[in-house]
């Protein structure tokens, strides 16, 4: 079976709650059911987590790696300025592993500062504006990745 990280950064824990008209109604709870029943993912081990600190970010995609695992990464706020998390990202697609840089709201449809990425340019691809399915697309992309 193969192991795919799914991990979300600072605020996505709140999902359902913080700004529904952007990010919808749904919980990182109905993210999890979708990814596990979704047909894309059989055989596949669906590892969710959330966190708002990044250096447990940082340290999961240091386990992604050892694990030879591939990525689903919402980095939420640290997408836009975080070059640690960048670096960590580059670690995982520098050992051959797909990374695909997710988020549920298009991010250059929004305020300026958003626009920018330093997370994008390491990653295998980018997938937004699809809410939830942002990380399904995302995961038939890293099933056909390996």
């Amino acid at each position: 079976m193969t192991r795919v990280f799914v991990l979300n950064g600072p605020n996505l824990g709140r999902l359902g709650s913080r700004e529904p008209e952007v990010y919808g109604h749904q919980d990182l709870s109905a993210l999890r059911v979708m990814l596990a029943s979704d047909p894309s993912a059989e055989g596949v081990e669906i590892d969710l987590r959330q966190t708002d600190d990044e250096g447990e970010l940082i340290g999961w995609l240091h386990e992604a790696v050892d694990a030879n695992a591939p990525v689903i990464l919402n980095p939420a706020a640290f997408t836009h300025y975080s070059y640690a998390l960048r670096d960590a990202a580059a670690l995982v697609t520098k050992a051959g592993l797909p990374l695909v840089e997710v988020h549920i709201s298009n991010p250059h449809a929004r305020e300026t500062f958003r626009h920018t990425s330093v997370i994008s340019g390491v990653a295998s691809g980018v997938i937004a504006g699809f809410g939830f399915d942002s990380y399904v697309l995302a995961l038939v992309a890293v099933r056909r990745a390996n």
